[in-house]
């Protein structure tokens, strides 16, 4: 009998996009997705080392499984991920019942790793300093049949004070533009409508092949792939934003109008402690500049409260930069120390109570300023990309679900215009009837439905499967339809 695996993820969308990798990787080794309610044979934590409690949650996952690998002793217990590459032995100390640990540039060795822990009897540990192939190569099993993330990198060489990511992922490493095409070409050939490139910090692709101009011209060779209606991506850093990024994005048809682009903190003096490289006016002209060219862009950020040292000017500061940009939406965090940034050494250390107050103050005025927006779009058209569990109320609402271009969450009444079963990957248009600050609503019923492929894959249970992309020549445009025939026989098929 085959064995049974799951992945459990935390943290990033780059976490969920290389969860995908690793059951790819354990399918193609001859590992079977655990889809009952039992524990399945093998476990793998693909953690996250960004917030201080995940060190806790993790261990408290560990401690819960240990029974269950008394009962089975044939189950093993693997642990990935950032956390991984940070804690390094300090796991296997800590719960020796862990068979296999390995870190953020070894995804595709965890097969290996395995047997060789199961051979010897003994934990594993593999934490390699660099890449031993990047992660693109390896395959992938998507978990949306109607929307995919596609890395155009890895890494970060940036400095923040705050952030630890940087010493668990490495310097930035760049793919090769014809690589990422290829990836994009070969999910839409299977149906995947929407399409997210990723990347620790976007829009300084290129570093590698000395173009600074090379995520706006992806994003321009993205328009011309066929059958790929939505193109987003995340995140950019505000000092390596070009104008010409902004100008793709108003010129090519399917990258969404949608941003969602970090703030930090509205104080200049914070931003230069968390060596944010970028002050509080250029990241408000960036603003300026995408709402000229794009009126109805939807702007969301992340914010940081209780930075050490952080004055209550300085937290007004980051106030009036809200108030000023006027964001959809805000990611707000309550400042996290984390062990081996520079961060964690400042002085200036915040009360929690001082921290709490603020963070109440943030999520109040954005609440109220996400509203206002939200109810600006009452009675206009939107186009939605049927979701599959986005609405916990849905069920005894009898509402569906689905993202509107913009990115906005929009809860709907499944009636009108339908052409047979509404399927996740399916198309609607509505009218927005009321607004609430983290979803709209729209009540009128379907005005238009279009069945889609992806929605056809949905229903027969197919989710994507693409084989390891190889490097491809650093060059622009849609890749040629000989290029994705060969991607999609490599393994795209279900």
């Amino acid at each position: 009998m085959p064995q049974s695996f799951e992945v459990r993820t935390y943290g990033c969308q780059m976490n969920v996009h290389d969860s995908e990798r690793l059951s790819g990787v354990l399918e193609e080794a001859g590992y079977v997705r655990e889809e009952g309610e039992n524990t399945a044979d093998l476990v793998v934590f693909n953690t996250c080392a960004v917030r201080e409690n995940a060190d806790n949650r993790l261990y408290g996952n560990l401690g819960r499984l240990r029974a269950a690998k008394q009962r089975n002793p044939g189950m093993q217990i693997a642990v990935g991920g950032c956390l991984a590459q940070k804690d390094r032995g300090e796991i296997v100390r800590r719960a020796p019942w862990v068979d296999v640990v390995f870190g953020t540039h070894n995804l595709g060795s965890l097969p290996t790793l395995l047997e060789r822990a199961r051979h010897n009897q003994e934990a594993e540990v593999e934490i390699l300093e660099s890449l031993d192939k990047f992660p693109s190569t390896l395959p992938a099993r998507r978990e949306s049949a109607y929307s995919g993330w596609v890395s155009v990198s890895v890494g970060c060489n940036n400095t923040c004070t705050f952030c630890i990511v940087p010493s668990l992922r490495g310097k930035e490493k760049d793919r090769r533009p014809g690589d990422v095409l290829a990836e994009v070409g070969a999910l839409a050939s299977e149906g995947v409508l929407e399409v997210t490139l990723l990347g620790q910090n976007v829009n300084a692709y290129g570093v590698e092949f000395g173009d600074r101009y090379a995520f706006g011209k992806l994003l321009r060779s993205c328009g011309e792939i066929e059958g790929l209606e939505r193109v987003r991506f995340t995140s950019p850093h505000p000092r390596d934003f070009t104008d010409d990024v902004i100008e793709a994005m108003a010129e090519t048809p399917n990258v969404c109008p949608q941003l969602h682009m970090p703030l930090q903190s509205g104080s200049d003096r914070v931003l230069k402690a968390m060596r944010r490289s970028y002050r509080a006016e250029r990241f408000l002209d960036i603003v300026r500049k995408v709402r000229e060219a794009m009126p109805h862009a939807a702007i969301t950020t992340d914010i940081i409260v209780g930075f050490p040292g952080e004055t209550e000017e300085d937290f007004e500061a980051t106030l009036d930069v809200v108030r000023r940009a006027r964001f959809a939406s805000a990611f707000t965090f309550q400042y996290s120390k984390r062990q081996g940034t520079p961060a964690a050494e400042m002085e200036g250390q915040l009360p929690k109570e001082v921290v709490q107050q603020r963070y109440d103050r943030l999520i109040q005025l954005q609440n109220e300023i996400s509203l206002e927006t939200n109810q600006e779009l009452v009675g206009s058209e939107v186009e939605l990309l049927v979701a599959e569990g986005e609405g916990r109320k849905n069920a005894h609402t009898e509402r569906r679900s689905g993202r509107a271009r913009d990115g906005r969450l929009v809860h709907f009444t499944p009636s009108g215009e339908i052409d047979g079963e509404l399927r996740p990957g399916d198309l609607v248009h509505t009218r927005i009837s009321r607004a609430a600050p983290h979803h709209l609503l729209a009540d009128e019923g379907v005005h238009r439905h279009r069945r889609t492929v992806a929605g056809d894959r949905w229903e027969s249970g197919q989710r994507p499967k693409t084989s390891g992309v190889s490097l491809g020549l650093p060059s622009f445009g849609a890749p040629s339809a000989d290029t994705a025939d060969s991607t999609a026989e490599q393994g795209c098929g279900c």
